[in-house]
């Protein structure tokens, strides 16, 4: 006689697949936070890595930064050091031409004019003295326009006075030294030229 299956296959064949389907989802999320883990470690050390590179790219700018500045005090150093180099030279081929201006300023002097001082600051002489009369003064001052040292004589004072030795006026003049270069104050890294010293030079 036949058999007849009554038990529920059809419920028993429902929980199996359920059992499957959950097994199945817990096997795909457990799979995806293992990738989503060794994901986050990849990144993280993508990052660390870069991060690294970021502070070795910072120390070797830092370095840089430091070379090119002490290049650029070296630089400045050389430039004043060229300077006074300049200053230097320029002061040794100056060195005979004050004899020169002296010398000539002597040669200039009529007679009857006595020079009491002479100063020199730079370039300028401011000359001193005194003049049996104004004309003596204009034949000086001729004579310094003449002269091949000095020059652009120009008359400040010029005052008559009873008491002076020579018996005439006082004058005070001024006039340039000629053959000196130009200041040094255009050239690179030069400080600003200082006066030169006063000289004092009594007849």
């Amino acid at each position: 006689m036949p058999r007849i299956n009554l038990l529920p296959w059809r419920s028993e064949e429902r929980q199996r697949r359920k059992r499957q389907f959950q097994l199945a989802v817990v096997a795909a999320v457990s799979a995806g936070f293992l990738v989503a883990f060794l994901g986050s470690l990849v990144v993280g050390g993508m990052i660390s890595s870069q991060r690294e590179r970021n502070a070795f790219l910072r120390a070797q700018i830092a370095a840089l930064d430091g070379d090119i500045n002490e290049i650029r005090g070296l630089q400045a150093q050389k430039q004043r050091l060229l300077a006074r180099m300049a200053i230097i030279e320029r002061l040794q081929r100056s060195r005979p031409e004050i004899v020169h201006v002296f010398d000539q300023l002597m040669h200039t002097l009529p007679d009857g004019v006595y020079l009491t001082s002479v100063h020199q600051t730079g370039r300028k002489l401011e000359v001193k003295g005194i003049a049996q009369s104004s004309t003596r003064v204009s034949t000086f001052m001729r004579n310094i326009e003449s002269s091949e040292w000095i020059g652009s004589p120009e008359l400040q004072l010029i005052e008559t006075k009873s008491g002076t030795g020579a018996g005439g006026a006082e004058f005070v003049l001024t006039a340039m030294q000629k053959g000196l270069e130009p200041e040094t104050d255009s050239l690179p890294g030069a400080r600003k030229r200082r006066p030169g010293p006063r000289t004092e030079v009594a007849p």
